[in-house]
Order: structure tokens, then C-alpha cells, then sequence
């Protein structure tokens, strides 16, 4: 399974013309796709930061979908005032995903992104169905967590989702304790955490675990 990330920003006020779109136009739009599995959207309605994520069914599906792609992704970030020229585009293979129930309507999401050694992404893969999904299950509301990385950069990606923001925040020190432990014993650093609402939640990729 693999996963295409596009990550921009708008405006805050433009935030629910964006989640429509995306429901309305670019959800089905994708779903037409051959190989394709389904589509994210996570916003921060204070920042304007949006990111929305297909998956796909493997490498070649995701690489076919990008000339249509590309047309479509100018209009989603058109409609929440955003700049095409400052949008980022990431793809990935998906590595781990674990649901331990189905997200609600107001659930929230944590994003990680991190970057490992060069040639290390099996040994990452491993150590966090080890170290993480043993213990991440306990945390206060959590929902679900996928694991994506980039085997050529070395960049990861952790979405862990939550049932609330509220639970989302009572979780954090024991999170971010477990994430610090992690990341260590693997030789990562943390790029950036950011918090943001699940939009749309029709990622269908199967759990691995």
C-alpha cells in the first residue's frame, strides 16, 4: 500500500468551503481512480493548514493517478484561498496501520513526522509494531495509528488518531513520552508535531497488525 500526502495552507475562515469541496468534488473524483483506496483530509481551523492524504493500492497506481491528480489538487487548494506554489507533496509507503475502534465525528489527529538513518525503514517498521502498538492502545481516546515512510529519504510519518481533542491533549505526556523513547532508540529526530481535526476519514487501507 502506498499514500500520497498534500500538505497547505489557507484560510482559517475558508476552512468548511475546503472540507465541502473535498467531500463533494475531489472524494469522488479519486474514488474513480484505478488502485485507488480512499482519502484523508486533516485541518487546523486556528493555522489554516490542511493535509490531505490518498491511498493506493500500490506504487504504480499512485504514480499513474499523478497528472489527475494534479488538476484536482489545484482546485481543493483554490478553495480554501491557499497558494499552489507553497502546497508540498510527499509520497509514501505505508508501513504500519492499527485501528483499535473507528474514529467519531470529532475525532482529532497528531501528526509526527520524523527522519531516520538512510536504509534503516524495515528496522523502523519492526521496532514500531514492537515498541509503540504494545502500549499506544491504553492511551485516553486513541482511535487509530498509521506509520508512513519514504525508503529514499528517510522521512516517517506518524498520524495517531484520537476520539477528541480533549483526549487527544490528556494523552499527550504519555504519548509524547513513548514517541521520544522511540524515536531515540531508532536513531530519529522529530521534524515537526502538529495537531489538527479529522475532516473526512475514508482512508480504507487495511491494518497490518
Amino acid at each position: 500500500m502506498y499514500a500520497r500526502s498534500t500538505t497547505f495552507r489557507g484560510d482559517p475562515a475558508a476552512i468548511d468551503a475546503g472540507i465541502a469541496y473535498t467531500r463533494d468534488k475531489v472524494l469522488p473524483a479519486v474514488r474513480q481512480m484505478d488502485g485507488c483506496v480512499g482519502l484523508s483530509m486533516l485541518v487546523d481551523r486556528h493555522t489554516g493548514r490542511c493535509i490531505v492524504t490518498s491511498a493506493w493500492d500500490d506504487v504504480e497506481a499512485m504514480r499513474h493517478s499523478a497528472e489527475a491528480i494534479r488538476a484536482i489538487r489545484a482546485r481543493a487548494v483554490e478553495s480554501v484561498r491557499g497558494a499552489e506554489s507553497e502546497t508540498e507533496v510527499a509520497e509514501w509507503e505505508v508501513g504500519v496501520v492499527h485501528r483499535l475502534r473507528e474514529a467519531p465525528p470529532d475525532a482529532a489527529c497528531r501528526v509526527i513526522r520524523a527522519k531516520g538513518p538512510l536504509g534503516a525503514t524495515d528496522r523502523i517498521i519492526d521496532g514500531f509494531r514492537e515498541h509503540i502498538l504494545p502500549r499506544i492502545d491504553d492511551l485516553a481516546g486513541f482511535c487509530s495509528v498509521s506509520l508512513f515512510v519514504n525508503r529514499e529519504t528517510g522521512r516517517c510519518a506518524i498520524a495517531a488518531v484520537y476520539e477528541s481533542r480533549q483526549t487527544m491533549n490528556r494523552a499527550k505526556g504519555q504519548a509524547q513520552a513513548i514517541r521520544e523513547e522511540f524515536t531515540q532508540h531508532m536513531g530519529m529526530h522529530i521534524t515537526d508535531v502538529a495537531d489538527f481535526d479529522l475532516a473526512l476519514a475514508h482512508l480504507r487501507v487495511p491494518e497490518t497488525v
